[in-house]
């Protein structure tokens, strides 16, 4: 027989050992580079800002795990004519504060999505005019058709108005002129996880919705997100256990990670183009000492500068073969169709680099500031480094201009830039969301909305223009590959390459690795460890 005290302890034991182990299979503990920008869903148009603020705000549709999309807070709709939808929405759907979802928190979310202050008012005014039809029911009349109209429906997330209106955040926070409202600090959507603190810069915890009215295949309940700007830290606190995921591990540990009985790699490409921009627009560059002139208005200096680069390198090299080389400009080469002539890159080729900046004038070269973010992209200022090396050799001196993502991609916004390394992605291969807000001249409703290189070419906007409004597939097709190859012989940007993005986790960690790096909390299981796996604390 066993002693009392011998059986409490045994029990006690046990009953540790099960709080640790649900503690461990419920909270999932990760980290990135970066911190989302902003809690306000409509104010940053940044993937780790929109994948964060989208477990908690939800669209009309969404996407699936193969990046299909399928019904979310609308449960079906039909194109009644080539410009007007109709959409039931889901009934008994309740926002994170008890508040009802209705019709007219669409009709108020895509009108706010539309304001001046929203990053992405392209897509908002995409749909047309919202109408309520009853509190269950909505209608968009389109000006023109818009062959990708349920796409950039998939981009507007729902808020609740009753909640914007009290808390006075009616409109979009404006995060370039460096705004605050409560929205950038708190939330208040339909999804599956609530926001229950925000630490800029620090820490941002969230607990999962009990009421969601939809499915989990995950166990999480608790997220906690720790931004780690050192490589070398964030892959040390997953090795030790301090974290459970890591979004963006270095390309130079990934081996390491590899080969790690306690950890996995989950890799796959992204759907992101990494790019050049230069400015266009200005008479005189702001950062630059040729005075008196732009040299990025000359084609051959910019054909210059691209055949100047050594892709393969920075592919072997730098990004230890995690990288897509390619002439494109689209996140993924379903948006040009696969089409060979459109992916191809302009030869490396240093004496016609040469030639070509000699006969534009500039021989003896040019001094001119990169600015690059270096929390955003994988290896960002490295490949900036390595551009202005490249450069050197055409006798290019150029400043890199390295910051974190929260000062750089308001600068940009202001247009406060010479030349930039920016990139371009997310779950919508077609063209449609490269050529309207990037490659268009900046105008209304969207349109050039992150063109900060101040492109204008009338040709490329005649041409994407008349792609946007076209619902014959057929002629479609044409008109986008015209207007992509407009791009490429006026070398209006320079592509180096589209990202091959590692996903690091603990053994115990299931995850779905998307093609538009979005991480679903909903679909993450955190199992529980045995006792020979569990890290020491």
């Amino acid at each position: 027989m066993q002693h009392p005290l011998v059986v409490l302890s045994f029990a006690l034991c046990l009953a540790v050992s099960a709080v640790t182990q649900q503690a461990d299979a419920q909270t999932l503990r990760w980290a990135s580079q970066g911190d989302p920008q902003t809690m306000d869903p409509d104010s940053q148009n940044e993937l780790l800002t929109n994948a964060m603020n989208g477990q908690v705000y939800e669209t009309l549709v969404r996407r699936d795990k193969q990046l299909q999309l399928e019904a979310a807070l609308a449960t079906e709709w039909q194109q009644i004519s080539p410009t007007h939808w109709r959409f039931k929405l889901r009934p008994k759907v309740k926002f994170h504060d008890g508040g009802a979802f209705t019709a007219d928190d669409v009709v108020f979310s895509v009108l706010r999505a539309k304001a001046a202050s929203s990053d992405i008012g392209v897509y908002a005014n995409a749909l047309g005019a919202p109408k309520k039809i009853d509190s269950l029911s909505v209608e968009f009349e389109l000006p023109s058709v818009n062959p990708i109209f349920l796409q950039h429906l998939s981009l507007v997330p729902i808020m609740s108005q009753a909640w914007c209106e009290k808390n006075k955040t009616t409109k979009p926070l404006d995060f370039k002129a460096k705004e605050e409202s409560y929205a950038a600090f708190h939330a208040n959507g339909t999804g599956p996880f609530v926001l229950v603190s925000r630490q800029p810069d620090v820490k941002t915890v969230y607990k999962r919705n009990a009421e969601w009215w939809g499915k989990f295949d995950g166990n999480v309940q608790e997220v906690v997100y720790t931004p780690i700007k050192s490589d070398a830290t964030r892959v040390a606190a997953l090795i030790s256990g301090e974290i459970d995921f890591v979004l963006d591990p270095a390309p130079q540990d990934v081996p390491r990670l590899r080969n790690s009985p306690q950890l996995k790699v989950i890799d796959g490409p992204e759907n992101r183009i990494i790019f050049v921009g230069m400015d266009q627009g200005r008479d005189e560059l702001l950062y630059s000492n040729v005075k008196g002139k732009n040299p990025f208005k000359d084609v051959r200096v910019r054909r210059a500068l691209y055949q100047a680069v050594d892709e393969e390198t920075i592919k072997t090299k730098l990004m230890r073969g995690q990288a897509l080389p390619t002439g494109a400009m689209t996140p993924s080469p379903l948006g040009t169709y696969n089409d060979p002539q459109l992916e191809a890159r302009l030869p490396y080729d240093l004496n016609a680099a040469k030639k070509l900046l000699a006969d534009a004038g500039y021989a003896q070269g040019f001094e001119v500031t990169l600015d690059c973010p270096n929390n955003r992209y994988v290896n960002d200022e490295e490949i900036c480094q390595t551009l202005a090396a490249m450069w050197a050799k055409l006798n290019l001196k150029i400043r890199v201009n390295a910051m974190p993502r929260s000062t750089y991609f308001p600068k940009l916004q202001r247009l406060d830039t010479s030349m930039y390394l920016l990139g371009w992605g997310g779950a919508i291969t077609d063209a449609e969301t490269t050529l309207t807000p990037i490659l268009r001249s900046r105008g209304e409703a969207g349109t050039g909305t992150w063109n900060f290189a101040q492109i204008k070419d009338a040709k490329l906007d005649e041409l994407a223009a008349a792609s946007s409004k076209e619902a014959d597939p057929k002629k479609r097709e044409p008109l986008i590959k015209a207007a992509l190859k407009r791009h490429n012989d006026q070398v209006l940007s320079i592509p180096l390459h589209r990202q091959v993005v590692p996903w690091a986790a603990r053994q115990n960690v299931d995850v779905v690795h998307r093609a538009d790096n979005w991480l679903e909390w909903r679909w993450v299981s955190v199992n529980t460890l045995r006792a020979g796996d569990r890290p020491a604390r």
